[in-house]
């Protein structure tokens, strides 16, 4: 009887079907469901434990963020943007409206020149020349964008969600935060809510509108991949894998609670489109360029005078100063407010007004944003020591086209090569302003490096992935070039650095 206990379930099952017989058939038969009860209560609490262990994935399941009701709210206060320029209307390249950005931005070859047979009596048509987006800002029309959507262009027109369409007038421009303020004639507006890019956390979600490839009102959305994320620019930008694409410049990053906490302004690609990395300007930060824009029409930033570099680690053992923080004073301007305080070449600033010096990129950050004339202090280290020099706080001058002394003029331009380039060394001046090594300055293009997009003034770096040292080297790699193959060439435009194709004509 003791067996009977003990069986498995198919024991027991074949013991009930085999009908036995005996004198403790009852008990046996007790015994037998009693184990069968007990068994199958270790069952359900198996079974109920699982369910309760599954109870909490599915409660965050419910949680995932549903963006139909912020799109809804936010998105009448999106913009779209559209640039137009005065162009010759004939032989203009024949770009498909509200493409002219991606090609500008990311370096894709435009179509060649197009042989429009226009009335030779019509010099000039508007052209549109590119696509953006934008934000409301306030109900009586200050619309907010990126400085590279609106910069050169002859006319501006915004179009609301409700189909409205605007001239819009650039208020200002600001191309150091790539921030632009612009106004149209409008009242009764549904701006948006700004919100504190300070609370913003990695991982958080976040949406965004705007007008890719000129497809407008088109929400994306994903979550902050970093923040502070240093680009070398004035600004530390917030890094999110929300879908941006060329035409989304300007557009606002909205936070769950419907605040825009960023305007999307960069992404990092290698093909044109979007590979899961995008920027955007931090928007505390942006809406105080455009308070000054609003106000003056340009913005106001600090300098101090200074030529600055990284603090190594090997360095900051070998002085003492134990880590790598702080920006390493490596010339000072003669004249400037940094001597007139006393810094010297070496010095290391470790503090602005009380604020640490982190990385060397902080410290014309924090001095951009003091107003000039005011009174700051440095906390330097020099020698194995801290010290705090007062000093003030100069105006950083505003951009002005490079202008040639008779020292920096360069020789005739060469012949035009196989590519259509005609090109000029560098001067040494020029190579200290671009902190280049080597390269050569475009001074007039035609042919198949025109058709890539190439202009006068580009600076071209590396051709086929050869460092380009002199114009002599130059023209040497493009007559050894193969003529049937396409090429990649590096060229530093403005503050930018980006990859041409030039294609062999056909």
């Amino acid at each position: 009887m003791q067996a009977s206990t003990t069986l498995d379930v198919h024991g027991c099952a074949q013991a009930a079907r085999s009908g036995a017989v005996g004198p403790n058939r009852s008990a046996a038969t007790g015994s037998v469901v009693r184990a069968w009860l007990g068994r199958l209560g270790l069952g359900l609490a198996i079974a109920l434990t699982g369910v309760a262990a599954f109870t909490p994935v599915q409660a965050r399941a419910q949680q995932l963020p549903d963006f139909a009701d912020l799109a809804e709210r936010v998105g009448p206060s999106v913009v779209n943007i559209r640039t137009m320029e005065r162009a010759s209307s004939r032989g203009t390249p024949e770009v498909p409206p509200g493409m002219e950005e991606f090609f500008r931005r990311f370096g894709i070859p435009m179509p060649g020149p197009g042989q429009r047979r226009g009335n030779p009596q019509e010099e000039e048509q508007p052209m549109q020349r590119g696509v953006g987006s934008g934000f409301i800002v306030s109900a009586d029309g200050f619309v907010m964008t990126n400085a590279h959507v609106v910069d050169g262009a002859d006319e501006v027109l915004v179009t609301l969600p409700d189909k409205r369409e605007f001239k819009a007038k650039i208020v200002g421009l600001d191309k150091r935060s790539d921030v632009a303020v612009v106004k149209i004639d409008a009242t009764g507006l549904p701006a948006v809510k700004i919100g504190d890019t300070n609370k913003l956390r990695v991982g958080e979600w976040v949406m965004a509108i705007g007008s890719p490839f000129g497809l407008e009102n088109t929400v994306t959305a994903g979550i902050v991949s970093a923040k502070q994320r240093d680009t070398g620019e004035l600004l530390p930008l917030i890094q999110t894998d929300v879908a941006i694409n060329p035409g989304n410049s300007g557009g606002p990053l909205i936070n769950l609670r419907g605040e825009v906490v960023g305007i999307n302004s960069q992404i990092y690609s290698r093909s044109g489109g979007f590979m899961g990395i995008s920027f955007a300007i931090p928007i505390d930060e942006a809406m105080r360029v455009a308070d000054q824009l609003r106000t003056n029409g340009r913005v106001s930033r600090g300098r101090i005078g200074v030529q600055i570099a990284p603090v190594t680690k090997d360095v900051a053992e070998s002085i003492g100063l134990g880590k790598p923080v702080g920006a390493l004073v490596r010339s000072v301007e003669p004249g400037g407010p940094a001597e007139k305080a006393g810094l010297e070449p070496g010095d290391i600033i470790t503090r602005v007004d009380g604020k640490a010096v982190e990385r060397s990129t902080d410290l014309p950050r924090f001095i951009g944003a003091i107003k000039p004339g005011a009174r700051t202090t440095l906390q330097v280290f020099r020698r194995g020591q801290s010290r705090d020099l007062p000093l003030t706080v100069a105006e950083f001058e505003a951009d002005q086209p490079a202008r040639r002394t008779p020292a920096e003029q360069p020789g005739a331009p060469a012949q035009k090569n196989a590519l259509g380039i005609s090109a000029t060394d560098l001067t040494e001046a020029q190579k200290r302003d671009l902190k280049v090594k080597g390269g050569v300055r475009i001074e007039a293009v035609e042919g198949a490096a025109a058709r890539a997009g190439l202009r006068e003034g580009d600076v071209i770096l590396s051709f086929d992935n050869t460092e380009v040292a002199d114009l002599k080297q130059f023209n040497q790699l493009v007559a050894k070039a193969e003529k049937s193959r396409a090429v990649s060439v590096l060229v530093r435009r403005g503050e930018w650095v980006n990859y041409f194709v030039i294609r062999p004509t056909r």
